[in-house]
């Protein structure tokens, strides 16, 4: 299945990752659990790159909300494409979305998700506004 991402959402990061033999299930194909992991891979690598390193006694990202949508099936081996893009900055929150496609099937989507990050203030324990920097890199 091809999907488009909407025009408002922004390539942010994408990165390869090889399918390994224990994120398989009983069923022999990867868990969809894992799928989770994979799209936390490419959200956590992206926000490393661009000095995102969150401290507990600071400020920083947190998911709120994640979902994902499972088109084709994948099993061990196999080399994933996942893509990270971004979008509607708001007061305290932004929206990624990700895509995972094999590397020998380029432009067929395996899944495609999402989450909301919201900022937090961690030793307040509440969010506070997104940083000008992190909005800017999401516009």
């Amino acid at each position: 299945m091809k999907i488009e991402i909407a025009e408002h959402k922004k390539l942010a990061h994408s990165m390869e990752l090889d399918v390994r033999w224990g994120d398989m299930d009983a069923m022999g194909h990867v868990n969809n659990a894992v799928y989770f992991r994979y799209m936390e891979s490419v959200r956590v690598e992206w926000m490393r790159a661009v000095g995102c390193e969150p401290s507990p006694k600071g400020q920083g990202p947190v998911i709120v909300n994640a979902f994902c949508n499972f088109y084709r099936q994948l099993e061990y081996p196999a080399r994933l494409l996942l893509k990270l893009y971004v979008s509607d900055p708001a007061r305290t929150t932004f929206e990624t979305w990700t895509t995972i496609e094999r590397l020998d099937q380029p432009g067929v989507l395996a899944a495609a998700g999402g989450a909301t990050v919201i900022w937090v203030d961690f030793p307040a324990q509440k969010a506070v506004p997104l940083p000008d920097w992190m909005r800017q890199l999401v516009l």
